[in-house]
């Protein structure tokens, strides 16, 4: 349990770097800034056609009885909404870093400065950069859609799916949220993303411990965009020690238990 505590340290560590440093966090809001006032006007999009989405799909209902038909639309709507409002919270992070892959990706360069030693760089042309980030920002939301699809349909099993279900589906936003936001550090450490998986499923307390305190003050409207360059500060503080005894191994020529390459 204490990487839990250990993983919501890294939150407040990075936090506390941005306050420090100004200039890099307003520098950092600038793409959350963007990204959110996209994402507001979808949201209020569906918050308004959530019901009639809702009357569309559910035709064989047009015939029920009160109080049913009623109970069943209304229990849809707000089903609805709330899968829109998960996935807006997962993926409200990979569209922000991809908008603001070179603002991130210079703020972590700073964080790997300031704390000394080595400031890896990935050593490969923007485009590139871009194209990685956003082909594994799908990937990653392939798998979050498989466990929004999931959880949706537990959401309907009477006290299950209104107790530990939605402990689940925090648990799994916030272990995303921080594979999204170590990705900054780790891709410049060459390490692809099978690798980061698998070196986050390695300490998987310490990484929902960072990520699952992000995701619920992310449900907070504009906290996620004041928390951004802050959160990726302490991603890079996670992920500099994270890969710390895999540096070390290799220095004893040693086998280090992850790959690290720049495919």
């Amino acid at each position: 349990m204490r990487d839990l505590g250990a993983g919501f340290g890294y939150l407040i560590k990075g936090q506390r770097w941005a306050v420090r440093h100004g200039r890099w966090f307003g520098f950092g809001l600038l793409p959350g800034l963007i990204t959110l006032v996209l994402y507001a006007g979808a949201l209020v999009g569906l918050g308004y056609g959530a019901d009639d989405l809702v009357d569309w799909a559910t035709p064989f209902a047009d015939d029920w009885s009160s109080p049913w038909l009623g109970l069943l639309r209304n229990t849809l709507t707000v089903l609805v909404f709330g899968l829109g409002l998960f996935l807006a919270v997962i993926t409200f992070t990979a569209v922000t870093l991809l908008v603001g892959q070179p603002f991130y990706e210079s703020l972590s360069e700073q964080v790997d400065r300031t704390e000394g030693g080595d400031v890896p760089e990935s050593g490969l042309p923007l485009w590139r950069e871009l194209w990685i980030s956003a082909r594994d920002s799908v990937r990653v939301l392939v798998r979050v859609g498989l466990y929004s699809v999931l959880l949706f349909a537990l959401g309907f099993v009477p006290v299950l799916g209104q107790t530990v279900v939605p402990v689940l589906g925090f648990c799994v936003t916030g272990y995303f949220l921080a594979e999204e936001l170590t990705a900054v550090a780790l891709q410049r450490r060459g390490m692809v993303l099978r690798d980061r998986l698998a070196l986050l499923r390695g300490r998987r307390l310490l990484t929902l411990g960072f990520g699952v305190p992000l995701g619920l003050a992310f449900l907070v409207p504009f906290v996620a965009v004041f928390l951004m360059p802050g959160a990726v500060a302490g991603a890079t503080l996670l992920a500099r020690d994270l890969v710390a005894p895999a540096e070390d191994e290799d220095e004893d020529e040693t086998p280090a238990p992850y790959t690290l390459d720049k495919d």
